[in-house]
């Protein structure tokens, strides 16, 4: 075989791995969908089946609800301040500092407090979620349930989707709350903004619409962090290190859902408030 010859055949051989990679990258990705999409199902379905029993459901609400409010109340009480100190100098320079209670409540209220609050749920609660149940993917625990005739996933899953689906609206209220009051006491007490006009504008600015996009987002936030954490538990890899992954997964992949679901929830709340208010803010 010549210098030429051999060229051209390592050319080839290259490229075929390089198709076969995508190829199979390709194959896994679908098959990761088509899994998940029936997991989705499978779960909802008990939904209109039989609901998980009330001591299944309250550690559960207990756990993501309760034990959540700490961190979500000290970190939206600290983006409302931080909203404050980054809007204080533009509105300064234009003269129109009381309407800082505007912008700071509206950002809040639409799109911080519920993204504030899923990433919150998802790092605390949908990580430790992935853990668990990968824990007992591992240790056949998830198994043992199904050979004792219990439905895992009714028994698993749909306790875990109840409570994020519930609970990350109530979270979401109080990131919305703590960041307000966050935000207003920074403006005023550093800032000396009068608080009078201070809430005067949020209130004429922001609408019950505003407050109820933020909480219908949070809604589909929660869906999405409980679905992607209990997926990659039940299809967690063998050994510790694959609980591990699982973990990081179940964030990372959240998170991802997190901001394309903002954004298209955002598209068509806009396109909503547009065709209701197409002249301008409402004030209600």
């Amino acid at each position: 075989m010549s210098y030429s010859d051999s060229s051209v055949y390592r050319i080839q051989h290259s490229f075929n791995d390089w198709v076969s990679d995508w190829g199979r990258a390709v194959v896994e990705t679908v098959s990761s969908i088509g899994s998940f999409a029936l997991f989705i199902f499978r779960t909802v379905s008990w939904l209109f089946t039989r609901l998980p029993k009330r001591e299944t459901l309250l550690p559960n609400f207990y756990q993501v609800g309760v034990q959540s409010l700490p961190v979500i109340a000290l970190t939206g009480t600290f983006i409302g301040m931080v909203l404050a100190v980054q809007s204080f100098a533009q509105f300064q320079q234009l003269g129109l500092e009381s309407q800082m209670g505007a912008v700071i409540t509206m950002t809040l209220v639409r799109e911080l407090g519920p993204v504030l609050a899923a990433v919150m749920l998802a790092g605390r609660v949908g990580s430790a979620m992935a853990a668990e149940l990968g824990t007992m993917r591992v240790t056949e625990q998830i198994d043992a349930l199904s050979s004792m005739g219990s439905n895992p996933i009714h028994y698993l899953v749909v306790p875990r989707f109840l409570a994020c689906l519930l609970m990350i609206p109530c979270l979401t209220i109080m990131a919305d709350f703590m960041g307000v009051a966050g935000g207003h006491f920074f403006s005023v007490t550093v800032y000396e903004v009068d608080s009078h006009h201070y809430w005067s504008n949020a209130r004429d600015f922001v609408g019950v619409f505003d407050i109820m996009s933020g909480i219908v987002k949070s809604v589909f936030f929660g869906a999405a962090i409980a679905m992607v954490s209990c997926f990659q538990g039940f299809h967690c890899a063998p050994g510790a290190e694959g609980v591990g992954q699982a973990a990081t997964k179940s964030f990372v992949y959240s998170f991802i859902l997190i901001l394309i679901m903002d954004l298209l929830i955002g598209i068509a709340v806009e396109a909503i408030y547009m065709s209701i208010w197409p002249d301008g803010p409402r004030l209600f």
